[in-house]
């Protein structure tokens, strides 16, 4: 197996300082350029299977990859951001919003197959529940790589998630438990990290590569 993690393109959160920042930001003029650059390398990739997280940013990005790619994706439901779609900031925030409804997510993708996990419903992914915790996070996490081995392990396919920062690294740290993820640096908006399934050991290929994008693109200073 071949996995490729990408962080989302500029939303209007990463743009804004905390204290703007609000649940379920779409993305930027940035963004949108940013995720136009990684939609034409991608048609050059061998694509099995497309998958990304509920929030409106990576929805938005993965649209610049099936319009160019048109390949069908599906959405699920646990690879959403570190603490799920909770208002306001700091910690003392836990106050949870709805998030996308499933109509609504599979509107993003009138021209492909969009399935979304049968666990999103019309109320929205997040339903108002509270923030999650970092106990929580880090056990998602585990669960998502189980996920991700039960269903392409023992293949030669090529799996592209398009993800967020700080979920990206727990799923890292777990994964590669010798290399330190923090230390690793920032990851950037549309950066890509490639991993490869070798038995029962994830290999790390490269990561957060953004040489796709133009220097004037280069955006994201999340740990």
């Amino acid at each position: 197996m071949h996995l490729y993690l990408i962080r989302h393109a500029e939303s209007q959160n990463n743009a804004r300082p905390a204290y703007e920042r609000v649940e379920d930001p779409s993305i930027t003029a940035v963004g949108r350029m940013q995720a136009d650059y990684l939609a034409q390398w991608m048609k050059s990739l061998p694509l099995d299977h497309l998958i990304t997280s509920p929030f409106k940013r990576t929805l938005q990005t993965m649209q610049f990859v099936t319009n160019a790619t048109k390949r069908s994706l599906q959405v699920w439901h646990d690879v959403f951001e570190q603490g799920g779609c909770f208002r306001g900031h700091g910690p003392n925030a836990t106050e949870g919003g709805p998030g996308l409804g499933h109509k609504e997510i599979v509107s993003y993708f009138p021209d492909v197959d969009c399935v979304a996990d049968a666990t999103i419903d019309n109320d929205g992914w997040w339903v108002g529940k509270n923030r999650e915790t970092e106990p929580e996070h880090q056990a998602r996490a585990r669960s998502v790589i189980g996920r991700i081995v039960d269903t392409f392990d023992g293949s030669n396919q090529t799996v592209v998630m398009i993800i967020h920062a700080q979920f990206e690294r727990e799923l890292l740290r777990q994964m590669l438990p010798d290399v330190d993820a923090p230390s690793l640096g920032f990851i950037k908006n549309c950066s890509i990290t490639k991993l490869n399934r070798s038995g029962q050991a994830w290999q790390l290929d490269w990561f957060n590569s953004v040489t796709h994008l133009p220097a004037k693109l280069i955006t994201g200073n999340e740990m």
